[in-house]
């Protein structure tokens, strides 16, 4: 495992603090990611409402999380949601500061709106779009992707195993206990999941088709849609790292791909991905430059 993802929210803060204790020994051998972005207390990590990508906002959180991670540079920052308050060419202008400084290598967008990564992209090349994507949740495929392929940008799926639904390891009965953000998705509500458990259904036979588990024929059939697709899945126990790390091994066909796809496809998915109190914040545009 070479490429980790973090963000200043997480936590917050304390997310990027561990990773830059674990890593630090082996630094220059791995690429860390991190996210700006939200109205995050800069000294106290207190979250605080809305967004907050005004450029001399960035450029603080960045030293930061340098100092967090223990690093000299972020190999890939993204945003983590448009903040529609500032142009996003002042966004790319820190960016750019923060890349002549060394500071950042590359970056990226998150959940953005279609004509704001095209600006962004004007100002200062992406490198990657961080996205929800998963056999639960195919958005991407409207637009996001063929723009990323038109663009040469790469494309980073948060949450490919659906929060957890396409490992198998939920059932019609499955509830969640409060604060897990599971108990309030629509998706899997006890009238919406029963339906949505076909999908698992058909993960489960076509592991048992290529002697797998579920997860890795969901993470393999991400990476099989597009050689730029790198799946970001997370765990807190070693065994599903493993499990999940067995998905490169995993193959399809041109036609078994085909045939996999059809039968996703045709099976509807019941309730939206996310809380309305969350969506809100997705496929939102920068405001204009005057």
């Amino acid at each position: 495992v070479t490429f980790f993802d973090t963000a200043e929210a997480y936590g917050p803060h304390e997310a990027e603090r561990i990773l830059g204790e674990s890593i630090a020994s082996f630094r220059d051998k791995v690429v860390i990611t991190s996210k700006f972005g939200w109205n995050i207390d800069l000294e106290t990590g207190e979250r605080k409402p809305g967004l907050n990508s005004r450029p001399e906002h960035i450029k603080v959180a960045v030293e930061g999380m340098l100092k967090r991670l223990r690093t000299d540079r972020i190999d890939l920052l993204y945003q983590h949601r448009v903040d529609p308050a500032v142009p996003i060419e002042d966004v790319a202008g820190a960016v750019k500061d923060l890349m002549a400084q060394g500071k950042i290598l590359h970056w990226g967008l998150c959940e953005m709106g279609q004509k704001t990564l095209r600006r962004a992209h004007a100002e200062q090349r992406l490198t990657a779009i961080q996205n929800e994507y998963s056999m639960l949740w195919r958005g991407p495929e409207s637009w996001v992707l063929p723009t990323c392929e038109e663009l040469g940008i790469g494309f980073v799926p948060w949450s490919p195993l659906g929060m957890g639904f396409l490992t198998g390891t939920m059932n019609a009965d499955t509830r969640f206990v409060q604060g897990d953000l599971r108990a309030i998705i629509p998706r899997f509500a006890p009238e919406n999941l029963p339906h949505n458990l076909a999908l698992v259904a058909l993960l489960r036979h076509w592991a048992e088709r290529k002697n797998a588990a579920p997860a890795q024929i969901a993470l393999a059939w991400l990476m099989a849609q597009k050689p730029w697709i790198v799946p970001i899945p997370g765990t807190t126990q070693m065994p599903h790292l493993i499990e999940n790390l067995g998905a490169a091994a995993v193959r399809f066909t041109p036609s078994e791909l085909a045939e996999l796809n059809k039968a996703a496809s045709s099976i509807p998915i019941v309730g939206a991905r996310l809380p309305d109190s969350v969506l809100v914040f997705s496929e939102v545009e920068a405001p204009p430059k005057s």
